[in-house]
């Protein structure tokens, strides 16, 4: 070996022991393994739950839709409720699937002020279930529309399909800018609540 990798070795070796073990380092382990199964148990109810729902909609759809020598004929008023129903079941994973990934980053925006990195957490959250509501009222329809072309029949058209998926589209559109604005502003605001902390109060 040369005398740089010598010497490394010596401090290494040194260091190495000088040093006690953690004693609780055995127990940190252990419940950082529970939690990683924990949370795989986790994952694997909602995925069953998921599937469980979506069978459940599936046959729900096929037991009321009438039918003829043609095929399937839905009422528009299905197509409407399954639309609603996909809507809050985006609306519920997505908000704790950003939330998850963005306390990581939000602990590294406010770590001068973790209290208030936890507060906006939880007002973004607030904001994301009223936007997902507001929009769901707003464009929820109690009745066929005369641009679906289905007033008489009752039934579902190619229109009313476009429509729909303007609805999911559209939800997952605002979702979108609205948290790329959140990712951009988020820093700024974090530089200001520190310059604010750090800024000494007057007497």
């Amino acid at each position: 070996m040369s005398t740089l990798e010598e010497r490394l070795h010596e401090a290494l070796v040194t260091e190495g022991t000088r040093a006690e073990p953690s004693p609780d380092l055995f127990a940190r382990v252990v419940a950082s393994i529970d939690d990683d199964r924990s949370r795989r148990r986790r994952l694997a109810r909602v995925g069953a739950c998921w599937l469980v729902g979506s069978a459940l909609v599936v046959g729900a759809v096929l037991v009321l839709t009438p039918r003829n020598a043609k095929g399937l004929l839905m009422p528009w008023w299905i197509l409407e409720v399954g639309t609603n129903l996909a809507l809050l079941a985006i609306a519920l994973w997505l908000g704790p699937f950003i939330k998850r990934f963005g306390r990581a980053y939000a602990a590294d925006v406010f770590h001068d002020n973790p209290l208030t990195g936890k507060s906006y957490i939880v007002l973004t959250d607030i904001v994301y279930y009223l936007i997902f509501a507001a929009y769901i009222l707003f464009s929820v329809h109690v009745a066929p529309q005369v641009e679906w072309k289905n007033s008489i029949s009752g039934r579902v058209t190619a229109e009313q399909v476009t429509f729909e998926l303007g609805r999911l589209g559209g939800i997952l559109l605002i979702i979108g800018i609205l948290h790329g604005l959140n990712i951009v502003l988020m820093p700024l605001l974090g530089r200001i609540f520190s310059l604010n902390r750090r800024l000494p109060s007057r007497p």
